[in-house]
């Protein structure tokens, strides 16, 4: 778990800087933080702890259909959507999966572990900015022009982890026609498409049923650290998946947490203006300093530092700084690290001490 952001406790060790004084810009959460309603209903449900959660957090799979116009059958909830990103490879044993280069990681692993014999990675053009081109990728998943064998499952992680890059509505949706045409699974990831809601397919899932949802509460919830997350699935599939998944893997406070934060309209207005004012000063700021970026629907920006982006991630965690060097990325190379955007004073903090250290490399 080292390849991943987010790991305060590791960099605390190693640094000896106190968790309260490391700034951590190397995993992407909302910085308003946990919303006060998730707070308070997990601070009035500590006397539930001593009974067992719903073991499918049925109560929560209520509130999120609710919320899409579907039954709670067409929801599974997880210990994160990370969770889910393993359960459904497992439960569902894809031969062939196509994958987007660069990515998230885990996608591969949990491929891998669940006995695919072919894990394919599609190639994203650093020239276009990372943008996948939805005729080609359902050309890849048709088998390409050399006539291979199609795939049976896919991943589009959307806004894009690492790159923030946001494919439309209209053209996933294009992609999981074809795929429900060539019985190809598209595993859509919506991590962070609370950033941008008007993007999702989720209202589409109940159409097709080779299209399946992620979402996940860490990153605009900023509730990492209770693991909540859900898929969205046609119900038939949501059937055949669920006879894999152990039950009680959601606790009691992140049930009742999901609940209050999905519920909680006034954090989402908050959240996503305040990340609009943030973005926008962050774009003209690494402007500015003549630091590469690529343009992002998400709370973080893939950067590419051409000299020295590893002694820049050192000398940045030196300071108490983290961010993430994309180095082991697949279609990534050592120049690229991404950071998260964080309060206009943390943003202020990142960007001095970088324009330093670049300035000095």
């Amino acid at each position: 778990m080292s390849d991943h952001g987010g790991n305060i406790y590791a960099a605390s060790r190693k640094t000896g800087f106190p968790l309260s004084r490391i700034l951590d810009f190397s995993a992407s959460i909302n910085p308003l933080g946990v919303p006060k309603r998730a707070a308070l209903a997990m601070k009035d449900h500590i006397g539930s702890l001593r009974h067992y959660p719903e073991p499918y957090s049925e109560g929560l799979a209520d509130c999120i259909g609710k919320q899409f116009g579907s039954g709670n059958e067409a929801i599974i909830c997880g210990n994160g959507s990370t969770e889910l990103i393993y359960l459904i490879p497992r439960a569902l044993r894809p031969a062939r999966v196509l994958i987007p280069a660069p990515t998230f990681g885990e996608y591969e692993r949990a491929c891998r572990g669940s006995g695919a014999s072919v894990v394919a990675g599609f190639r994203l053009n650093h020239e276009r900015d990372f943008d996948v081109d939805p005729a080609l990728f359902i050309e890849a998943m048709s088998g390409g022009p050399k006539g291979t064998e199609p795939y049976d499952m896919a991943f589009l992680c959307n806004p894009n982890n690492p790159t923030g890059r946001l494919v439309s509505k209209e053209d996933v949706l294009g992609i999981a026609d074809a795929a429900e045409s060539l019985s190809c699974y598209l595993v859509v990831d919506e991590a962070f498409i609370d950033f941008c809601p008007e993007a999702s397919v989720v209202a589409q899932v109940a159409r097709n049923p080779h299209l399946i949802v992620l979402r996940s509460l860490t990153k605009f919830y900023a509730l990492s650290g209770i693991r909540l997350g859900y898929g969205v699935l046609h119900p038939s599939v949501a059937e055949r998946i669920r006879a894999y998944k152990e039950p009680w893997t959601v606790n009691s406070l992140a049930q009742c947490a999901g609940v209050a934060a999905l519920e909680d309209t006034a954090y989402q207005r908050a959240s996503r203006e305040t990340m609009e004012r943030e973005k926008s000063f962050m774009e003209a700021e690494l402007k500015k300093m003549g630091i590469p970026f690529v343009p992002s629907a998400a709370n973080y920006y893939l950067l590419r530092v051409e000299h020295g982006a590893a002694s820049a991630v050192a000398a940045l965690e030196g300071k108490g700084i983290l961010v993430r060097h994309c180095a082991n990325f697949a279609g990534l190379d050592e120049t690229y690290i991404r950071v998260a955007v964080r309060s206009r004073l943390e943003n202020e903090r990142l960007l001095k001490e970088m324009g330093e250290i670049c300035a000095g490399s």
